[in-house]
């Protein structure tokens, strides 16, 4: 008889298909699959796997310029191949999902009305997928993507615990983690691009200070892999060449390094990825957690509520309310 207080977790680092969301969709079943052999309950990817790292903000001298056309080329092609609320090309892995039991979690680019946002995908077993919108987009980011609000702070109720994510430098905003902490997290998943150094630090500070289990999943990808990427996408000849010659004025070779980590509540690595694809698997002693909150509950016997208050608003934030005039 399988133990309930422990699970088997995995974390996907593979090159996306840059750019082309349907076709990194459809690659998806395939990079899961092993995971499911293994035993995962509980599968990450690393941020915006679906659609891959917009590495061209950071690598492309003159990305940022106004007008830039091949910056204008490639927004409009993420726009067209963002994933919206429930999209139909998702049905293949949500049915793997529903089949396996398994817990998914993919970063993607998501289109709502006309903005981008970096989101991080919770598909579940039955339900529909947890989505959680970056709330701060980073430096060269702002170019791209909106801002989350807080009606994606959730957590999902698994049979074993609470699960949540953050993306990236959210892993920063001291309130943003008090948030997710308050919600109980078992495992949380920290979507990153590479998980560097720094990166390293932060996702296991959070297990630290959240008492709870981090999949920190990164990405590896290439030029050629987001070259490779364009050719999968619908464009005008003047739009590709432009996007074409932004994306080559790029370094050659690999720009994401993975370096995906398995962190356990008291901040050691129970598993730790290389630069290259890899599928990472270890079993959590969920035990361990309690075991931790006697010396530290950063949402309870350490949050002094005489002297702090938290509030969230989880509304969702439009921007725009239409009144019934009748």
């Amino acid at each position: 008889m399988a133990d309930p207080r422990r699970i088997r977790a995995a974390i996907v680092q593979a090159a996306p298909i840059p750019l082309s969301v349907t076709q990194g969709i459809a690659a998806l079943p395939a990079l899961i699959e092993p995971a499911l052999d293994q035993g995962a309950q509980i599968i990450a990817f690393g941020e915006t796997f679906l659609g891959g790292y917009p590495l061209w903000l950071d690598e492309a001298p003159g990305a940022a310029l106004w007008d830039h056309p091949g910056t204008r080329a490639l927004h409009a092609v993420l726009l067209e191949e963002a994933i919206r609320i429930g999209d139909p090309r998702l049905a293949p892995v949500q049915d793997l999902v529903d089949r396996s039991g398994a817990l998914v979690s993919i970063g993607a680019h998501e289109r709502v009305r006309s903005s981008l946002y970096n989101c991080q995908l919770l598909l579940r077993p039955g339900l529909q997928p947890l989505l959680h919108r970056k709330l701060v987009p980073t430096h060269g980011e702002r170019l791209i993507w909106a801002r989350g609000d807080g009606s994606t702070l959730g957590t999902h109720d698994a049979p074993f615990g609470p699960v949540g994510s953050l993306i990236c430098w959210e892993h920063w905003m001291p309130l943003a983690r008090a948030a997710m902490h308050n919600q109980g997290e078992v495992v949380h998943i920290a979507a990153w691009p590479t998980v560097r150094e720094t990166y390293a630090m932060a996702s296991r500070h959070y297990a630290f200070e959240g008492r709870c289990f981090v999949l920190a999943a990164g990405t590896i990808q290439s030029r050629d892999d987001v070259l490779l990427g364009l050719d999968h996408c619908n464009l005008d000849t003047t739009a590709r060449k432009a996007a074409r010659a932004l994306l080559e004025a790029m370094p050659e070779g690999q720009l994401q390094f993975g370096g995906s980590a398995i962190i356990a509540p008291d901040a050691m690595v129970l598993a730790q990825a290389g630069s290259g694809p890899e599928t990472l698997v270890a079993d959590l002693d969920l035990a361990s957690i309690g075991q931790g909150l006697a010396a530290l509950d950063t949402d309870g016997h350490y949050a002094r509520p005489d002297v702090f208050e938290l509030r969230v608003d989880t509304r969702p934030r439009d921007g725009v309310v239409w009144s019934d005039q009748g």
